[in-house]
């Protein structure tokens, strides 16, 4: 029903009415009209002993259908159908809110403040709930609950005053204003460094400076709802609902749905419009990363590495052909072309890592490579060939996160860290590195070695620490962007999650089949949610970071898939890197019928609830 004027002046009563208190509803019968359709139950009538039509008693409404009933009847009032909202409530024989609540909301949104003070005052006996006054008879716990309920009451009165204040400013009623700031704010003895933020308003020479520094949108109804939805959250919502609690609980649905399902990957969007309440949320399989899109074939011998760079926009792969092949990626097409090949590495490449700017990339051999090239992405010159023996091995590096210096060792016991030009600023003796990564806060290095942990190094007062201990060898680990998680491949183990800050093992992953070859796994998708490595049985093994099993295998390499990377920017796309020579990037299925697409892309369910994927251009 569409609202009039005549509506919109009156507000409905608030909790559920149990009126009459015998579970009977405050309608006067069955058949009720509204303008536009009358329903009379005929069926369900019964007579009375003169022959008249009487309609059975409702049946008492339970706990929760109140609450539906309530939360349409608020959802009807923010949208100003109030008449309709009148018509529901005199129907279920509910309220939306109880009398003293309703008074409070009109005398804040009509700026009657001492009014409204004088509301807050008969609020303050229903904001006692019955757990609340029950808790215990000891005095001390009532002392605390008392005192509770005092800090909250005080709350409320001095938003109410705040209010009060900056209109009386706004106004330019600047006596009024420094009487509520003496009398009634400085009195409640709450929050003296608001107080002490709010005197200095009195300085501003116009109402625009005033609503800048105080950030306040001014006198009217949208500071006064904004200052009503905080009041609201004070309050029992027997009492009062909490605002828009619908579109809360809407919002939680949709988000718990998305987070539960196996294939999201794109960007959570927190509003309602942009999706359908009258479907469950599903991802289709289609649209995730698992189709062979492109097939690069340009290295000539076992590719060792593959790395997005920050930006997304680059991809460069090592291989033991010696080169070092960047790779442009075509945001839109998501197509990849050869856009320079670095050539000099004595070793093969093993791993390479983006400075976070992009500009330079560092390549590490393998353990009998004593050397690092540091390269200039945009002119392909080399800038640094760093060596300090040749009795070093250098396969592994990290960049600090300035982007000014770099930490870089091996298994033959060198731990150093210098400058973009080579130059030697600390080392650490005597630590066998199997992987390093720079933490965020540029001090921590975290670095694998032969004692099968994760040890975090600090430079600058040469303190260590023990973080992660395994069983078992730890081939290669990776760290989330947040810095929280690490990502490990361990040997005869495969893929396990890391809690950096607890120092817990989270999880451990199953399908991948990992020996004593060192494997790259990594985190990716939208927001980090998925985990994809490569394995020995030539696959590459998806799984969302909440599931143990795969949920998508991948198949098209010959021999092991030594490196996944999943671009940061754009979430459909991933490549590896295999020991047959090439590297192949995935992508979402194209745009073909679904049979079609299943049949050519050779998928199949199975009974882990993953599917295989067969790769085609």
């Amino acid at each position: 029903m569409q609202a009039n004027g005549a509506g919109q002046d009156r507000d409905s009563e608030l909790s559920c009415r149990n009126g009459a208190q015998n579970g009977e509803s405050s309608s006067a019968g069955g058949a009720h009209s509204n303008g536009l359709v009358s329903v009379t139950n005929n069926e369900n009538s019964i007579s009375n002993n003169n022959g008249v039509a009487a309609q059975p008693k409702k049946k008492r409404l339970s706990q929760s259908e109140e609450d539906v009933i309530r939360l349409i009847g608020q959802h009807l009032h923010d949208l100003g159908l109030n008449q309709t909202v009148d018509l529901l409530m005199q129907e279920s024989g509910c309220r939306l809110e109880h009398p003293s609540a309703t008074k409070f909301r009109n005398h804040v949104m009509e700026g009657e403040w001492d009014k409204a003070e004088s509301d807050l005052n008969e609020l303050k006996a229903l904001m006692h709930s019955p757990s609340a006054i029950v808790v215990s008879s000891r005095p001390v716990i009532l002392r605390l609950v008392n005192f509770f309920f005092f800090c909250r009451t005080a709350r409320m009165k001095f938003l109410l005053l705040q209010q009060k204040y900056l209109e009386y400013l706004e106004d330019g009623k600047v006596l009024e204003a420094l009487q509520v700031l003496r009398a009634e704010l400085t009195p409640l003895k709450y929050n003296t460094e608001r107080i002490h933020i709010l005197s200095g308003y009195l300085m501003c020479s116009h109402a625009e400076d005033l609503r800048a520094k105080a950030e306040w949108e001014g006198k009217g109804t949208v500071s006064r709802t904004k200052l009503l939805d905080k009041l609201q959250t004070y309050l029992p919502p027997s009492v009062m609902l909490p605002p828009r609690r619908l579109q809360t609980l809407l919002k939680q649905a949709v988000e718990l749905q998305r987070e539960r399902c196996l294939y999201h990957n794109t960007k959570l969007d927190s509003g309602l419009d942009s999706v359908s309440l009258l479907l469950d949320h599903a991802c289709s399989r289609k649209q995730f990363p698992c189709y062979t899109q492109q097939i690069l074939t340009e290295h000539c011998n076992e590719v060792w590495f593959c790395k997005f760079s920050n930006d997304g926009t680059k991809l460069a792969t090592g291989s033991k052909d010696t080169t070092v092949i960047v790779w442009h990626v075509d945001t839109e097409t998501h197509q990849l072309k050869l856009m320079k090949t670095l050539e000099g590495h004595a070793y093969g490449v093993s791993y390479l890592a983006w400075s976070p700017d992009d500009a330079y990339l560092i390549a590490c051999g393998p353990d009998d490579c004593s050397e690092l090239w540091l390269w200039n992405v945009q002119t392909g010159e080399l800038r640094t060939k760093m060596s300090q023996s040749h009795e070093d091995s250098l396969t592994s590096v990290a960049w600090n996160p300035d982007g000014k210096r770099f930490v870089t060792g091996g298994q033959r016991g060198q731990f150093y860290q210098c400058d973009l030009d080579g130059n030697l600023l600390d080392s650490w003796e005597g630590v066998r590195v199997q992987c390093l990564w720079c933490l965020s806060d540029g001090r921590t290095v975290l670095a694998s070695d032969t004692h099968q942990r994760i040890r975090g190094y600090n430079f600058e007062d040469l303190t260590d620490r023990n973080i992660v201990q395994e069983d078992h060898p730890i081939m290669s680990f990776t760290v989330s962007k947040n810095g929280r998680l690490a990502l490990l491949n361990v040997a005869t183990q495969g893929v396990h999650l890391w809690d950096l800050q607890d120092r817990v093992l989270v999880r451990k992953y199953q399908g991948v089949t990992q020996g004593f070859y060192t494997i790259h796994s990594c985190f990716g998708g939208h927001n980090e949610d998925f985990i994809a490595s490569g394995s020995e049985d030539h696959k590459v093994y998806i799984w969302h970071r909440r599931s143990e099993l795969p949920i998508a295998e991948l198949t098209g390499h010959t021999r092991t898939v030594n490196c996944v990377s999943w671009n940061p920017v754009l979430p459909g796309l991933l490549a590896s890197a295999s020991d047959d020579g090439t590297v192949r990037i995935w992508g979402p299925a194209p745009f073909l019928d679904v049979q079609d697409a299943e049949g050519l892309n050779g998928m199949k369910m199975s009974s882990s609830l993953c599917f295989i994927v067969t790769g085609v251009i």
